[in-house]
C-alpha cells in the first residue's frame, strides 16, 4: 500500500517519524493563533460555540506539544511496531486539529464577516502548506488531514453562495473562493505523492551508501570502521564493570588452495558461510568484522575470565573446520585463532590486533587449527612494529 511502513527499510521509517515529530514550534504558533481568534470572535460574537473551541484547541495544542517532547525523550525508536504507534499517536493530533479548523472555518462562513472569512481561509492555507512541507513523508496522514481541513471549507464556501446578499458579486466570490480552495486542494495532493517518492528515494539511497560504508561487501559483516566504534563502546563497558573484552584474529588455513582449486567466485561463496557460521556461534552483544581476504575479527564482550574467550576459540575452530558445500562441491578448510584481551593489554583498538595477530601467527607456525593468546612476547613484537 502506498506510503505503508512496510515498504519501507526500518531506518527510512524511522526518518520519516522523527521528522513528524521534528517541529512542535510550527504546531504551537498555528494552535496559538488559531486559540486566539476563537476567543477573539466568539467574545465579538458573543458565541458559546467559538469559545469552546479555543478550549479544545489549546487542549489538543498543549497534547500535541507534550507528545513531541515524549517522542524526543525515547527516540531512537527500535521497531516498526512502535514507531507505528508513534505515526498513529501524530496521526490523530493532525486530524484533531484539521477538524478544529474545519470547525472553525464552517461557522465563519456562516457569519458574513468578509474579514473574518479572509483570516480562517488563510489559517487553512497555513496549515495545508505546514503539512505538505512537514508529513508528506508519510501521505495517508497528509491526504487525510488536509481533506478534513479542506472539503467542509469548500463546502461551506460554496453554499454561503447560495444566499442573498445586497453586495455586487456576492455569490460569484465566494464560488470563486470556493473553487481556489478546491483547486490547490488538489493541487497539493499531487505535491504530496512527488514528494514522497523524492523523499523515499532519498533517503533509501542515503541509508544504502551509508550501510554499505560501514559493511563488508561480500559478506554483510561490520568493517573496521564500524569495528573501531564497537569496539570503543565495548572496552568502555569493559572497565567500567571490571571485566574483560576478546579480540580473536581469525585466518582461514587451506583458503589460498580453495580459491586456486575452484576459482574466485567459489572462494567468495565459501567466505560467506563461514561469516555466517561465525553469526550463529556469538552472542547479540558480541561483534563480527571482516578485515579482508580470509581474515576476520570476533570481539568477545563481557567476560569474566579469559577461560570464556579460549571456549569461544575452540568453537569456531571445531565449526569453521567442518565441510561446505559450494556449487555441490564439498570444501574444507581450518581456521588458526589469535586473542587479545582489554584492559589488560590496553584499550587501542589496533595495538589489540597487532597482538592477536603475532599469537595468530605463532599459531599458524605450531601446527595451525590452533587458538594461542597474546603473550609478553607477542605484545613487544606488535609494539615494534608499529
Amino acid at each position: 500500500m502506498f506510503g505503508s511502513p512496510a515498504t519501507l527499510p526500518l531506518p527510512v521509517y524511522r526518518d520519516f517519524v522523527d521528522m513528524l515529530f521534528s517541529m512542535w514550534i510550527p504546531v504551537f504558533g498555528l494552535g496559538a493563533v488559531f486559540v486566539g481568534i476563537c476567543l477573539l470572535v466568539g467574545r465579538e460574537l458573543d458565541s458559546a460555540f467559538l469559545l469552546a473551541l479555543a478550549a479544545v484547541g489549546a487542549v489538543v495544542t498543549a497534547l500535541r506539544v507534550a507528545s513531541f517532547r515524549a517522542y524526543d525523550r525515547v527516540k531512537p525508536v527500535a521497531s516498526y511496531d512502535d514507531l507505528r504507534r508513534w505515526e498513529r499517536r501524530y496521526a490523530a493530533g493532525n486530524y484533531a486539529t484539521a477538524v478544529l479548523l474545519a470547525a472553525l472555518n464552517v461557522t465563519a462562513i456562516s457569519v458574513h464577516y468578509p474579514l473574518l472569512h479572509l483570516i480562517t481561509v488563510s489559517l487553512i492555507f497555513s496549515f495545508g502548506a505546514g503539512i505538505v512541507s512537514r508529513t508528506s513523508v508519510r501521505p495517508a496522514i497528509c491526504v487525510t488531514s488536509l481533506l478534513i481541513a479542506t472539503v467542509p471549507t469548500v463546502v461551506a464556501l460554496a453554499w454561503h453562495a447560495t444566499e442573498a446578499h445586497s453586495i455586487a458579486l456576492h455569490g460569484e466570490l465566494f464560488l470563486i473562493e470556493a473553487f481556489i480552495v478546491a483547486s490547490i486542494t488538489g493541487l497539493s495532493l499531487q505535491t504530496v505523492a512527488h514528494l514522497h517518492r523524492s523523499a523515499v528515494e532519498h533517503h533509501t539511497a542515503r541509508h544504502d551508501m551509508a550501510q554499505l560504508a560501514r559493511t563488508d561487501a561480500l559478506t554483510g559483516l561490520s568493517n573496521r570502521l564500524v569495528l573501531r566504534e564497537l569496539f570503543q563502546d565495548r572496552a568502555e563497558r569493559a572497565m567500567r564493570a571490571r571485566n574483560l573484552v576478546a579480540l580473536h584474529f581469525l585466518d582461514l588455513d587451506g583458503f589460498k588452495a580453495i580459491n586456486d582449486r575452484h576459482g574466485h567466485p567459489a572462494g567468495d561463496a565459501l567466505l560467506e558461510q563461514v561469516a555466517r557460521r561465525l553469526e550463529t556461534m556469538v552472542r547479540a552483544d558480541d561483534v563480527v568484522a571482516r578485515l579482508g581476504g580470509d581474515e576476520f575479527i570476533v570481539l568477545q564482550a563481557g567476560l569474566r575470565d579469559e577461560s570464556e574467550a579460549e571456549l569461544l576459540a575452540r568453537r569456531i575452530i571445531r565449526e569453521i573446520g567442518k565441510p561446505y558445500l559450494v556449487d555441490d562441491i564439498s570444501m574444507a578448510v581450518s581456521v588458526s585463532v589469535g586473542i587479545a584481551t582489554a584492559p589488560k593489554l590496553g584499550v587501542e583498538l589496533e595495538r589489540l590486533i597487532a597482538c592477536a595477530d603475532a599469537a595468530l601467527y605463532r599459531a599458524k607456525a605450531g601446527g595451525k587449527s590452533r587458538a594461542l593468546f597474546c603473550i609478553e612476547e607477542d605484545a613487544r613484537a606488535a609494539d615494534m612494529a608499529a
